[in-house]
């Protein structure tokens, strides 16, 4: 199982990373964390900006919209399929 580091944790290690003279080897030694976790965090900051490390079970804004979009889109295809079934009933009714 991997270790969870808080947010400022790794946002400091990233900062120590980027102090010129002090190699991601060395400051990911001295954090006790393994260096492919280091370089991981730096690429997340460097893509995500602010909006890295999120959290367990938080979500960035585009991720939170993409969630609802989601959520509709399941809603919509129930309600759909409500209607098929009703057009039918209807269907049949008039047939008899």
């Amino acid at each position: 199982m991997s270790r969870q580091y808080p947010k400022d944790f790794k946002t400091e290690a990233v900062r120590l990373s980027n102090v010129e003279g002090r190699s991601c080897v060395q400051v990911a030694d001295e954090l006790g964390i393994p260096v492919e976790t280091l370089y991981r965090w730096r690429r997340e900051c460097r893509e995500d900006g602010e909006d890295a490390f999120p959290g367990r079970g938080n979500q960035t804004p585009e991720q939170a919209r993409i969630s609802e979009l989601e959520r509709e889109v399941q809603r919509l295809r129930m309600e759909r399929e409500i209607l098929k079934k009703a057009m039918s009933i209807f269907a049949d009714k008039e047939r008899a």
